[in-house]
């Protein structure tokens, strides 16, 4: 048994405290609202984001962060992307150098270019920075679907840790020494899924979709393997996996997000009707510009941060990528 704390207590971060529960682990479940933390503890369910699925007599939810890090074996670090850097620097003065922080959430610091994981390592240097992720939804997990994930950690013994502590009967997971590219293809997947709920929002149909899917991948595996990403792992869990699960589930926030905008609503008034956070647009912004440091042809990438920035009306961005110049579709082969 071992003794995990879990930081964030929305949907994702309490249904993995619930798998690592139910694996046996003793786990402290920490939310940054006080409120919440108290509801939580004694109702014993996440009834606002995650309702119906109980929490374990083995969680015991906090408010206090000193208290949830407490003797722990390793951190799991569920907070929104936005909140990494910020919760990262509270957490400093409370773990080891070495310590394992396994981060879960998707995206790419806009103003820094940064991995989710590269934030964590510049605000805690020392730390052992790994990632989980893949095509996951907390709904699906929590109430025990099959699901398949992969383990990212740059020393092969902290990727066997997380796949132990993790894996069961209904929790499949894969191990890899590409942390960047996993990190990437999380983050990417996510602008490519807005634009996959723009077209639903518009009305069009399942060859438009298919479309967007496919080449999102390209543009998500060229600009991924730009920054040091394998190209394998775009094929994967973590790159084709994660992007047919967001572009096309009831559960994506960004998918709904994005057919909200296609219906008309501003990019604000779509993530205040979501009402979590839309890991997509914050990862928009920091994709293209990424991609253009790179000098990387994105697109779709390019046309989501006009619908979402630039206020270019949805229908219009479509039309404009259908006419781009012709081309074949794979540069490499030849006639």
């Amino acid at each position: 048994m071992e003794h995990i704390t879990v930081l964030g207590a929305g949907s994702w971060g309490t249904a993995l405290s619930v798998v690592l529960a139910q694996n046996g682990h003793q786990v402290m479940l920490w939310s940054h609202r006080e409120e919440e933390a108290k509801r939580m503890q004694e109702e014993r369910e996440q009834a606002s984001k995650l309702p119906g699925v109980l929490l374990p007599e083995n969680i015991t939810v906090t408010g206090n962060m000193e208290e949830a890090l407490k003797g722990n074996d390793a951190v799991i670090l569920a907070v929104p992307s936005t909140a990494i850097r910020s919760t990262a620097a509270k957490l400093r003065e409370y773990v080891s150098s070495d310590q394992m922080i396994v981060c879960v959430a998707k995206g790419i610091e806009d103003e820094t270019f940064l991995t989710l994981t590269e934030i964590i390592e510049e605000e805690i240097p020392g730390v052992r920075a790994c990632v989980l992720s893949g095509p996951s939804h907390a709904e699906e997990v929590g109430r025990q679907m099959p699901t398949t994930v992969v383990a990212g950690a740059k020393k092969k013994e902290d990727a066997l840790y997380i796949q132990d502590i993790f894996m069961n009967g209904y929790f499949r997971v894969y191990t890899s020494p590409d942390v960047i590219g996993i990190e990437m293809g999380g983050a990417l997947k996510n602008v490519i899924a807005l634009a996959a709920g723009i077209a639903d929002g518009l009305g069009y149909g399942d060859n438009s979709k298919a479309a967007l899917i496919t080449r999102g991948i390209s543009e998500l595996t060229r600009l991924g393997t730009a920054f040091g990403g394998k190209t394998e792992t775009f094929s994967g869990l973590t790159g084709v996996g994660d992007l047919i699960v967001t572009c096309t589930s009831i559960h994506s926030r960004n998918h709904r997000a994005g057919e909200l905008i296609g219906k008309g609503y501003t990019a604000k008034e779509a993530m205040d009707e979501v009402k979590m956070v839309v890991e997509g647009v914050n990862s928009a912004k920091a994709a293209l510009k990424l991609a253009r440091k790179k000098g990387v042809n994105v697109p779709i990438i390019e046309k989501i941060n006009a619908v979402l920035f630039e206020d270019k009306k949805a229908e219009d961005a479509v039309k404009e990528l259908l006419m781009r110049d012709r081309r074949k579709e794979f540069q490499t082969l030849k006639w």
